[in-house]
């Protein structure tokens, strides 16, 4: 299927937990004009623990570069897991552009920030050791993960995310003490923008937020989703087997 925009953001591949044969499957399915990067495409927090890099990631990888090579522009976002590639941004690395952020304009001319987030993360921003001891919780979770869902397939019960469960009990605290979306929402009105594409905190959103058009990849860890605009402009939340969520208001395409 061939879309203006394909944007996907934390897959974190050499995690692990990293879905990446599920992500393959679905490169496959479409041809983007452009295709971005929203940054921790590679989990370089792993590098010094845990890093596990199998043969599906490298088609991952493989995949991407078969759509530069067909035509495809590609973005790549820096974003907290890669970080180690800011010291290169922005760059050119075989036609892929690097860099911290992009502006991405729809074909309706809206504007849209592509930046991956973590800059507005203040735990991330000011007390990184914690945010290294909560992605350690994290992994813990998806771990148990894991082992219940083994446990759910040999009961005949579908999937079921314990580490999703956490985050939503936990969501008014994080929103009360750290207000991600609006911090994200403030900024890319400072830039001119009446939009924005971000990742970071694993939530897949479309909605609206002080005005401005507020869009989430989400991950490819637990969620499995991307963002795509069509040809006619339409923003879609989309994972390997449907559509999530559609932009459809009508307020959010006046934007």
């Amino acid at each position: 299927m061939r879309v203006r925009a394909l944007f996907i953001s934390d897959v974190h591949l050499g995690c692990r937990f990293s879905r990446a044969d599920e992500l393959f499957e679905f490169l496959g399915r479409y041809e983007p004009d452009r295709l971005y990067l929203v940054g921790d495409i590679i989990d370089g927090w792993k590098l010094k623990r845990n890093f596990v890099w199998n043969d599906t990631a490298s088609f991952v990888v493989r995949r991407v570069l078969g759509m530069l090579k067909r035509g495809t522009e590609v973005f790549y976002v820096t974003g907290n897991h890669d970080e180690f590639l800011r010291e290169f941004s922005p760059h050119t690395f075989g036609g892929m552009e690097l860099a911290d952020s992009f502006v991405h304009v729809t074909v309706d001319g809206r504007r849209l920030l592509v930046i991956h987030g973590d800059c507005f993360d203040h735990v991330t921003k000011h007390a990184a050791w914690i945010y290294h001891l909560g992605d350690r919780a994290y992994t813990v979770a998806l771990h148990l993960n894991k082992w219940m869902n083994q446990l759910r397939r040999w009961l005949g019960k579908p999937y079921w995310s314990f580490s999703a469960m956490l985050k939503s009990r936990v969501k008014q605290a994080v929103n009360f003490i750290n207000d991600f979306e609006h911090f994200v929402a403030r900024y890319t009105r400072q830039q001119g923008c009446s939009g924005v594409v971000c990742g970071h905190i694993h939530v897949p959103a479309i909605r609206q937020i002080d005005g401005i058009a507020y869009y989430n990849c989400g991950d490819w860890v637990e969620h499995c989703s991307a963002l795509v605009e069509h040809v006619d402009g339409r923003m879609e939340l989309v994972g390997p087997a449907t559509p999530i969520m559609a932009d459809i208001d009508a307020d959010m395409q006046a934007a």
